[in-house]
């Protein structure tokens, strides 16, 4: 096995959830792929102190609930997963890359219903766990990179693996500077929205809630979100690219959700609740060792210079009050063009803070 990945774990473990003896950890293993992490990972636990849990999840079995299940069976709610995280004291979520392409014969409706029912159990554990979600480098995440193994396995690892103390300290700085701001405009390619931060905080992810770690984020004020947003990147969840979305609203409300491929997923998802066309999340992503596009939220929202949002459930931890089953987090290029104001002043442009 590769040391690096007893290093992440140890880190995963230790850093991040601080795992104590007599802790229930609950290790979600996406794809056959994640073996190596989760192997370490359950090690490092048991090594401290921690009752151990391994559940197996897959693509391929939800593309067979998905194409043989009734709505009613698409849409409930996994009661085993559910029971999971009312045990556990912690989540590790390890997720291997899979087949992006899983799903390409499945009506829309469907996998809006399914990301519906997975939504309430990551609402749950939201609530009631400590939890850690990490993508894992695989040759299915380098194939739809377009990049060799090698160099990916180095670029996540580099990622993960960092001093994440000093790390902390820089983005504290920034995040402090950010909180004294009411009033957001950011601006870009096809884009020129602005939304109000009033009674919001920042918070900083040094690698203990995502691994990679790497941005500042927040909430906006749902009822103040005035404009519109292009994302140069592609939107992906529940196994749809969804690219070219462009996303309006007009006095907190949505006007318009567009996209060049898939567009009846993003308007299913839009509608699956009250919550769900609206933003939970505005972040900044500052991860310096990630610099390659690799179509795996996990590591593309935390590239240096980007920004990203997300489309539903908001975190209360920053003051968001947004309620939703989904949280969709879209990431937008703006390293050479794009800028954000902060009360009117320029904070941010090109990819670099100018505070």
């Amino acid at each position: 096995m590769d040391k690096r990945w007893k290093q992440l774990s140890e880190l995963l473990v230790n850093y991040s959830a601080k795992v104590k003896p007599g802790e229930n950890v609950m290790i979600g293993m996406r794809e056959i792929e994640s073996w190596p992490l989760v192997l370490a990972t359950s090690e490092a636990a048991i090594k401290a102190g921690a009752n151990v849990q391994v559940q197996f999840l897959s693509d391929e079995l939800s593309h067979a609930l998905l194409r043989y299940g009734s709505n009613e069976q698409i849409g409930w709610t996994p009661a085993i997963e559910m029971a999971g995280m009312n045990w556990a004291d912690v989540y590790f979520g390890l997720r291997a890359a899979h087949n992006l392409d899983e799903f390409y014969d499945i009506p829309a409706e469907r996998l809006a219903l399914l990301r519906q029912g997975m939504g309430k159990v990551s609402a749950y554990r939201n609530e009631h766990t400590r939890w850690i979600l990490t993508p894992i480098a695989t040759e299915a995440m380098a194939h739809q990179a377009g990049m060799d193994k090698e160099s990916l396995m180095d670029m996540y690892f580099d990622a993960c693996l960092r001093d994440w103390e000093t790390e902390r300290k820089e983005w504290r700085r920034l995040a402090d500077i950010l909180e004294q701001g009411k009033q957001v405009r950011l601006t870009g390619k096809n884009t020129d929205l602005s939304f109000s931060l009033e009674g919001m905080r920042w918070d900083v992810d040094a690698g203990e809630t995502n691994m990679p770690g790497g941005e500042l984020w927040t909430a906006p004020v749902t009822s103040s979100l005035d404009g519109y947003i292009y994302f140069e990147f592609p939107g992906v969840l529940g196994g749809r690219l969804v690219k070219d979305i462009r996303l309006e609203w007009k006095q907190g409300r949505m006007v318009s959700a567009t996209a060049s491929s898939n567009e009846d997923f993003l308007k299913d998802v839009v509608t699956l609740d009250a919550g769900s066309s609206l933003l939970g999340e505005f972040a900044i992503g500052t991860n310096p060792a990630i610099h390659h596009w690799c179509n795996d939220i996990l590591m593309d929202e935390k590239t240096g210079g980007t920004i990203h949002v997300a489309l539903g459930r908001a975190y209360p931890e920053v003051g968001g009050k947004n309620i939703s089953a989904i949280h969709w987090d879209i990431v937008k290029d703006v390293r050479q063009e794009g800028a954000i104001y902060l009360d009117g002043k320029k904070v941010f442009e090109a990819g670099k803070f100018l505070i």
